[in-house]
């Protein structure tokens, strides 16, 4: 009594090929994490190396974490500040590195879908990352 049916049907991928893809976006998401904690951490010493009195006066230390301190809020204003190697520029480089890492996985679900021949996933993943992208965009335009 063999099953007629084959292993894997036309339509399906082999499950070592799903495995190698689900392998792929959890070390995606893994490393976004550690790196953008590591760019971070990075950018915590290397404020406290160029501002040493952030850690012995309250003051000071105030003054950075007061909603009247300096931020970037676009690439190309924070640009100059990777290039001078501010440390509130890395920190923010490790924030916006940490944001990406889902956007990222999203991205990769795309072309997982399309290798697993899902068209359903890949329309709706394609649609949640349009709306990803335009939320940043609007989130720009806004202010």
């Amino acid at each position: 009594m063999n099953d007629p049916s084959p292993a894997h049907p036309r339509n399906q991928p082999p499950a070592d090929l799903v495995r190698k893809v689900e392998l792929l976006i959890s070390n995606l998401l893994r490393v976004g994490v550690v790196s953008s904690l590591i760019v971070v951490v990075i950018g915590l010493v290397v404020s406290f190396l160029h501002h040493p009195g952030y850690i012995r006066s309250a003051t000071q230390m105030h003054q950075v974490i007061s909603d009247n301190h300096r931020t970037w809020h676009s690439l190309s204003e924070l640009g100059p500040g990777l290039l001078q190697f501010r440390g509130e520029a890395i920190i923010m480089a490790g924030l916006l590195l940490l944001i990406a890492t889902p956007v990222m996985r999203v991205a990769v679900s795309i072309v997982a879908f399309v290798v697993e021949r899902d068209p359903i996933f890949v329309i709706v993943t394609s649609f949640v990352l349009a709306m990803l992208i335009l939320s940043f965009v609007l989130g720009k335009a806004g202010g």
